[in-house]
Order: structure tokens, then C-alpha cells, then sequence
């Protein structure tokens, strides 16, 4: 298994002897106005430049869309990605929009996918609180998480924009994954609070899989992600995590 951070929440995973593109955001710095009604929202996105290059982002044989937000499926990922390629998304509503965009191999994802040798299995989660559900359903929408298995390889359970809730507890349980990645810069909109994983949700996460590896991605890319890998840094090590939790820079690859 290689985890290679490009940027954001975009990852390419090498895994079972596949590459798997995961959440392209492809765009030039500063190519997009910051998010309206989220925190620092006159800074602009992606606040960082592509470090990867782009021929290495596009050497892949499957995508993995874990919700359409734009800073995970941008304008500039539209453009570049080839139509044919097999795409994999969380339920049949983003199949029809993804296919609209001319794409022609679509696939939702269900309990266990297989695809060449490689189980896909669609996660819960959940793009904040509940509290913020209440009042930002429309705007947070739905999320997946995705758990990679295949024979020779440890289990990879990808969590996605989710905060720390039951459902990701439960993932934990029924999957006992050996690696984690979690989208882990703490997004913030006013009101609603976090929308994706800050240094307690981190940490119980840490807790709850005491023999697995953390990785924390999402990070330092667009404007309302607040946590940075050095104040994360500092907060594993003050907490004893920094044995199971990685902070790659963007580029950085890991091995499991």
C-alpha cells in the first residue's frame, strides 16, 4: 500500500496492485474565490500550488469521488480527467450527475464492490455535527468513507469529510482498519462549527484504533481549514499519538 498526499483531500492510493485518484482538486493557486459563509472566505483556493506532477495525478486505473463538494471535484479535475475512466461514487444521485459531465463508467458503490482483486466497501459519515445538520443539511449534503481489502494487503479505511460520530466508532469496529486516513484540517463555517475532524475528533479516532496508523489529510489547502499540520503536530505530541500519526506534507508518500 502507497499513500501518495497530492493535495487537499486528493490522494492517489496504490493498493492490490491498482492506483485509485481520490477527490481530484487539480486547479491552479488561487484559482477560485474562498467558500462563501465559511471562515477566512476572502482567501482564495486552492491556497497552495500542485506540488505533484500532473502526469503522475493522472496515471491512475480508477477514481473514487467521496461526495462532489468543489474542493474535491473541481472545474480544472473536469476538464482533465479522461471520460472513460471507471469512476466510483456514493449512491446513484451523483452517478446521474457525474455521467451528465460525459463520463461513461459509473459506479456506486455498495457493501463490497470489487474491482481487478480489489474490495470497495462504502462507509457513514458525516459532514459535521448533528447540530449543524439541523440547520446546514442542504449545504454539508451527503458524504462516504471507503475501506480498501485486498489478499496481501492491509485494510485501508478511508473516512472522508466526516467529524467523529458513531458511525465512524462502528467503521472502526467492523472493519479494524491497520491504516486510517482522515480528512483532518478542521473546516469551520460559522454556526455550524466543524465540518470535518480537528484535534479531538483526531484523537478519539487515535483511541478508539490503538493499533492502527493514522494519516491526516485535508489540510492547508483551502481557505476554512483552520488546524495546521504544526499545531497538529504539536498537539500529538503533547497527547502520545506521534508513533501511529503521520502529517505528510503535500507530495509525501507513505508505504504500509
Amino acid at each position: 500500500m502507497r499513500i501518495h498526499q497530492i493535495r487537499n483531500a486528493t490522494l492517489i492510493v496504490a493498493f492490490g496492485g491498482k492506483r485509485f485518484l481520490v477527490d481530484p482538486y487539480l486547479a491552479e493557486k488561487d484559482a477560485y474565490p474562498g467558500f462563501e459563509g465559511t471562515v477566512n472566505s476572502e482567501i482564495r483556493n486552492p491556497r497552495v500550488d500542485l506540488s505533484t506532477p500532473m502526469e503522475t495525478i493522472l496515471d491512475f486505473d480508477a477514481l473514487i469521488l467521496t461526495h462532489l463538494h468543489a474542493d474535491h471535484f473541481d472545474e480544472a479535475a473536469m476538464k482533465l480527467l479522461p471520460r472513460d475512466t471507471p469512476v466510483f461514487v456514493q449512491d446513484y444521485s451523483d452517478a446521474e450527475l457525474i455521467k451528465s459531465m460525459g463520463f461513461t463508467d459509473v459506479r456506486p458503490l455498495g457493501i463490497e464492490t470489487t474491482f481487478e482483486g480489489v474490495t470497495l466497501s462504502r462507509t457513514r459519515g458525516q459532514h459535521g455535527s448533528d447540530q449543524a445538520y439541523v440547520y446546514g443539511a442542504e449545504l454539508l449534503g451527503h458524504v462516504m468513507g471507503v475501506v480498501f481489502r485486498a489478499e496481501g494487503e492491509k485494510t485501508l479505511y478511508l473516512a472522508g469529510d466526516t467529524v467523529w460520530n458513531q458511525m465512524v466508532a462502528t467503521n472502526l469496529e467492523m472493519f479494524k482498519p491497520d491504516v486510517i486516513v482522515l480528512a483532518a484540517g478542521d473546516a469551520q463555517v460559522p454556526g455550524l462549527g466543524s465540518i470535518i475532524m480537528g484535534t479531538a475528533d483526531i484523537k478519539a479516532v487515535h483511541d478508539a484504533a490503538p493499533e492502527a496508523q493514522i494519516i491526516a489529510s485535508h489540510m492547508e489547502a483551502v481557505n476554512h481549514c483552520v488546524l495546521s499540520r504544526a499545531e497538529l503536530a504539536s498537539f500529538a505530541e503533547a497527547n502520545g499519538m506521534t508513533a501511529r500519526l503521520s502529517i505528510p506534507a503535500d507530495d509525501a508518500v507513505l508505504v504500509f
